[in-house]
């Protein structure tokens, strides 16, 4: 454990690289082996779109980075935080708290947030557009969800206590983890049944990307599945069956058009043609997936 902490306090920005694009280029080829969806597209354009945001995203924490560092030292050096508040813990029950929390706040939170709050809906369905759903959409994110996206992983980091080592460790994951559970695979049930209780996995989150309510509010996380499930946001749903994209732009010419995408969250606001609050709508729809689940 020790070594891994030495590690990531001193990664280099190569190593840092090389797990982004490692990991685009490994869940490419297997989802390009064994794809649950045969989509007709220019899976190389459908790519560059995504890495023109991937690349932005970049851009952007790259540019704000002094800021996540200047945090996590404040945090430590003034011993606040969840983790400096705690019992002394070992070793490996630190580290693991204060990424459990860390993914709570700066991704969950953030996320089921750009669910609730309107404004910043608009930025994020930039996102949810994606109707090719593969490893390359996981950092499809507009540069206005990029620069609040940083604004709640900053907020995490101080109230956390994170120290910069375990920061790094964080993204070095979430990265990894969001690239998998955006690929276009889909894991056997026995394996997604018991790994789908710790991880989100593709065949969990593939079911956030769904076209229509209730499932895009449904399955936040990013690494950790715990907090779906204790929140009761945890939903699931046939992978075959699933419809990728968002229904107020299902059009080609809206949700591939790189103007247009960057245009979106200053248009008209277009509501879903789904009840996006209505929970007795989630439930009902949720009980109509268990009565076929049942008679199939």
């Amino acid at each position: 454990m020790e070594r891994l902490i030495t590690y990531f306090e001193t990664i280099p920005s190569s190593h840092r690289s090389a797990i982004l694009v490692g990991g685009i280029t490994l869940f490419w080829l297997i989802e390009s082996a064994a794809p649950l969806f045969r989509f007709r597209y220019n899976k190389w354009k459908h790519a560059g779109l995504n890495i023109f945001f991937t690349l932005t995203t970049i851009i952007i924490n790259f540019a704000m980075a002094f800021i996540l560092v200047k945090a996590s030292d404040w945090a430590v050096q003034n011993s606040f935080g969840i983790l400096e508040w705690l019992p002394t813990l070992p070793l490996w029950a630190f580290a693991l708290t204060g990424l459990l929390l860390l993914d709570l706040i700066g991704a969950w939170f953030v996320h089921w947030t750009e669910h609730k709050v309107k404004w910043m809906w608009r930025f994020h369905l930039i996102h949810h557009s994606d109707t090719q759903v593969d490893t390359t959409t996981a950092n499809r994110h507009h540069p206005g969800e990029s620069v609040f996206r940083f604004v709640f992983t900053t907020a995490a980091v101080v109230l956390v206590g994170a120290p910069m080592w375990m920061v790094f460790l964080y993204q070095a994951l979430s990265v990894a983890l969001s690239q998998f559970n955006h690929a276009n695979i889909e894991l056997p049930k026995s394996v997604d049944s018991i790994l789908s209780w710790f991880l989100v996995t593709p065949n969990m989150h593939h079911v956030h990307h769904h076209y229509v309510q209730p499932y895009t509010d449904t399955n936040y996380g990013n690494i950790f599945s715990i907090w779906d499930r204790l929140f009761g946001t945890f939903a699931q749903h046939e992978g075959h069956k699933l419809v990728y994209g968002i229904d107020t732009h299902l059009e080609a010419e809206e949700n591939t058009n790189l103007g247009n995408l960057l245009k979106i969250p200053f248009q008209a606001y277009r509501p879903p043609v789904g009840s996006k609050f209505s929970e007795e709508s989630f439930s009902s729809s949720i009980s109509s997936e268990k009565k076929q689940a049942t008679s199939a």
